[in-house]
């Protein structure tokens, strides 16, 4: 039933390099027939991201910084000009200033918590408001999450209460969308060492960690992302919306 996502309309957001899980995700979803198109919030990620997409053929390569009302209205009317209708979205997006991930959580600054949710966690709100009006067939909106929503991870500090507002938004889109056919579900992954993650102290401890404590024994890779991200934006997930799903090699159901 793969075969479902030939020629569907996939935006993908949050590319920063070849090692992103984002561009796991796109690299299979080409190979299964999509139609792809990337975002770039700034120049370096750009100069990254256009050889990546000309490597598969795409050249829909759009400007959009998810802060930014007027960006997402163009990227969403730019899409609207090309593609006239959208099958998925992949929203991959999280920031938190390196200071607010390195000092105790309670001396986040309050700019710092304010950006940690705007672009985390409201930006998948903004792009779901916009995707849905190109949606007239029913669509998949996909986000990735981390186990730190839930638990209190050290050094993850701040991102982990965004993830946390991430996750109770993929609930409430869902439910909203739900009668349009659009389904809103998350993947929370186990860590991955991405240009992400580098910002994370202490990453390479976290990492040896994870592959001694999981069941599985071994850490995530982005093919493991991508295989489940296929399910969601494929019709074999055409019942399920509103869910989270841990692809950690089964860490977080370890008590100890």
């Amino acid at each position: 039933m793969l075969d479902s996502l030939k020629g569907k309309k996939i935006l993908i957001l949050g590319v920063a390099n070849e090692k992103s899980i984002a561009w796991g995700i796109a690299d299979t979803l080409h190979k299964l027939g999509a139609e792809l198109a990337f975002t770039y919030v700034n120049a370096a990620i750009e100069k990254r991201l256009r050889p990546l997409a000309e490597s598969i053929g795409c050249q829909n390569v759009l400007p959009c910084d998810v802060q930014s009302d007027a960006e997402l209205d163009r990227l969403f009317e730019e899409l609207g000009a090309r593609w006239g209708s959208l099958d998925g979205v992949v929203h991959s997006v999280a920031f938190a200033e390196r200071e607010d991930l390195q000092k105790p959580f309670s001396q986040t600054s309050r700019e710092g918590f304010r950006v940690a949710l705007d672009v985390s966690a409201y930006s998948l709100v903004a792009v779901a408001g916009r995707a849905q009006k190109m949606m007239s067939a029913g669509g998949s909106i996909l986000t990735l999450t981390y186990l730190g929503s839930q638990r209190a991870v050290p050094n993850y500090n701040v991102m982990g209460v965004a993830k946390a507002a991430l996750e109770a938004s993929v609930r409430y889109l869902a439910a909203d969308l739900g009668s349009q056919n659009i389904r809103v579900n998350a993947i929370s992954a186990g860590p991955i060492k991405t240009l992400a993650a580098s910002g994370i102290p202490h990453f390479r401890e976290l990492l040896a960690s994870f592959a001694e404590k999981s069941p599985l024994r071994r850490n995530v890779t982005t093919e493991d992302v991508a295989n489940t991200a296929t399910y969601y934006l494929s019709s074999l997930s055409s019942g399920v919306t509103g869910e989270v799903t841990y692809v950690d090699c089964g860490f977080s159901i370890v008590g100890l």
